[in-house]
């Protein structure tokens, strides 16, 4: 089985993102074939600097590769590097119903709260399903509040095989139900948008005054509270061992503590969780183009693939010279 995700380079990773998503790619790595890209072409609906945009796309790259996506065991690359994502985008276009991406959620949002959404936005979800189509892909590692997307792709792949011939695998959402839902610093979702994030890989002073400065309620310390209602202690679960977490749970119901000693054990705990990762993305960064040949090996591969299926799509709709024949028949 393949696996195809992708991630947006919009800004460094934070909790948010790695227990919410990369963590579970990074475990699929060990179950079936990954294809795992960083997606700057995206990116370039939210971020106008090109300079930022080709750094943020690096760093995300080393993130990655620091967190433990393996390259010997999965397939990384940026997305641009794949042109036949891009030729496959204006093909299904084509088959594409103007409604399909009206009723799309990011895309009604932005209408809802006022902003201009221009065309990348409007056509993201066809870009998205070429994405995951190009790799003949498997399975697409999702939140809950992605699956409309993978529904999206699964409806344009089937018009494109209605109207022409049956080249694309339908692609199957895989639910990240072992995603942790992670707080932010105001105890809010933790998401760029609003500003409530920790970086995985900030300066750890910097990391520490952050956490020291995150808003709690004004319950007296000798009261007793619970665990499970408290964004600190949702926090510190994410990253404590199961000792750790029941003494901490015993602490919250006992009461007698103030916020502040949570608060540090909070920061203790998160720095030597990613004490390795830390470690290796500093080697990576002494080497960039150890990275970069990382991903230049990652991008010949998918080239290949998405060449391969290209070939087959543009034979069935008759833009190809080039007979079609049954070794363009779906892949076995």
């Amino acid at each position: 089985m393949r696996v195809l995700s992708g991630i947006q380079p919009t800004g460094r990773f934070h909790w948010g993102n790695y227990f919410g998503a990369i963590r579970q790619y990074i475990e699929l790595q060990h179950e079936h074939e990954g294809f795992y890209f960083i997606a700057n072409l995206h990116a370039l609906t939210t971020i106008r600097d090109p300079q930022r945009l080709s750094q943020l796309t690096l760093d995300a790259a080393i993130d990655l590769l620091a967190l433990g996506l393996d390259p010997q065991r999965a397939t990384l690359f940026i997305q641009s590097d794949v042109p036949q994502v891009s030729q496959l985008t204006w093909i299904l276009m084509t088959c594409t119903p103007m409604g399909l991406l009206e009723r799309c959620h990011a895309y009604k949002e932005k209408k809802e709260r006022g902003l201009t959404a221009d065309a990348g936005l409007f056509t993201y979800p066809v870009l998205m399903a070429a994405d995951i189509l190009a790799y003949d892909s498997n399975l697409v590692p999702v939140g809950q509040d992605q699956v409309q997307h993978i529904e999206v792709c699964r409806d344009l792949a089937n018009s494109f095989n209605h109207h022409f011939s049956p080249v694309f695998v339908l692609p199957e959402a895989r639910i990240l139900s072992n995603a942790a839902k992670v707080p932010g610093t105001d105890g809010e979702k933790m998401s760029k948008s609003y500003n409530n994030t920790i970086e995985i890989f900030e300066d750890l002073k910097s990391q520490r005054k952050k956490i020291m400065r995150m808003q709690t309620d004004s319950r007296p310390m000798e009261q007793p509270k619970d665990p499970e209602s408290d964004h600190l202690f949702q926090l510190y679960r994410l990253m404590a061992s199961p000792e750790e977490i029941e003494q901490m749970a015993a602490l919250y119901r006992r009461g007698g503590f103030g916020y502040g000693e949570v608060k540090k054990a909070l920061a203790d705990v998160a720095e030597r969780y990613f004490a390795e990762a830390r470690r290796r993305r500093a080697e990576l960064e002494k080497d960039p183009d150890t990275v970069r040949d990382i991903l230049q090996e990652g991008a010949a591969r998918a080239r290949e693939k998405a060449a391969e299926v290209l070939q087959r799509v543009e034979q069935a709709c008759g833009i190809s010279a080039a007979t079609v024949t049954t070794s363009n028949a779906l892949p076995q």
